[in-house]
């Protein structure tokens, strides 16, 4: 499920520059982008075990998080790692504590590879090998290995990301229009990587092939909804296109200001 890059703290006016991929079954009923009622959370809602998978607050918190695969993994889990989003935007731990403090339970979830911030502080972790740590600027990109993992599918995207997008933002004459266009170019590209080059995740040959474009598309499973999300002069600016195989829904368009 999913696959993430972004830019933290590389462009001056916008120290949040972010894409991504959700993937889920095609039946799994979810709610589009929208504020959350009684909560702080801004995000998309996974109706079947009521968390989400990225989301932000006027606070300036933001999170996201992808499965880690491993097709031998077969113990069902107490608890869901989309609450995980959840339970860091509602808080007032700091990014590395909050994550610390996950440490301590973190094998009471499925794999995951979990990135928290805010308009300070952006932290990485993943209950499959990686220890909670402070991100220096930069950018990342991370699907369903580890982010010190070596996988194809994220080098492709770090490529068109660094070299196709990141150019454009600092564009004089960029418009709205061209830049929306090149998001969604990248986040729908459905090139697969060739057998010799796949990962080893313990799943079958022809689904690791299906699984490694960037946009996924099969009759049951596959991208659910694209995502193009900035933290621009204090304020969220985040765009969400909802996608199932062939069909393209609408795009949502959310301006939220960061209240200090």
């Amino acid at each position: 499920m999913c696959i993430v890059a972004f830019a933290w703290q590389v462009l001056d006016d916008t120290p949040l520059c972010l894409i991504s991929n959700r993937d889920e079954f095609y039946q799994r009923p979810t709610v589009a982008l929208q504020q959350w009622e009684h909560s702080p959370i801004v995000a998309g809602q996974d109706l079947q075990s009521g968390g989400t998978w990225m989301g932000v607050t006027e606070s300036g918190r933001w999170a996201i998080i992808t499965n880690f695969r491993n097709g031998a993994d077969q113990q069902t889990y107490p608890t869901s790692r989309g609450h995980l989003i959840q339970a860091f935007l509602e808080s007032e731990q700091t990014p590395i504590r909050f994550a610390q403090a996950l440490e301590q339970r973190q094998c009471d979830y499925a794999g995951f590879n979990l990135f928290i911030g805010d308009t300070n502080q952006a932290v990485y972790m993943s209950n499959r090998g990686e220890a909670p740590q402070v991100l220096a600027k930069g950018v990342y990109v991370v699907s369903n290995g580890l982010m010190t993992e070596h996988w194809e599918k994220t080098k492709h995207l770090r490529k068109r990301f660094t070299q196709e997008f990141l150019p454009m933002l600092q564009q004089a004459t960029l418009t709205d229009a061209d830049l929306d266009n090149t998001v969604w170019d990248i986040l729908e590209d459905q090139r697969k990587i060739i057998p010799e080059l796949l990962p080893q995740t313990g799943i079958h040959t022809e689904m690791e092939e299906l699984l490694s474009s960037t946009f996924i598309q099969s009759p049951v499973y596959g991208t659910r909804c694209s995502n193009f999300l900035r933290l621009k002069n204090s304020q969220w600016l985040w765009q969400e296109k909802s996608q199932q195989g062939e069909t393209q829904g609408n795009v949502i368009s959310l301006q939220l200001s960061i209240q200090s």
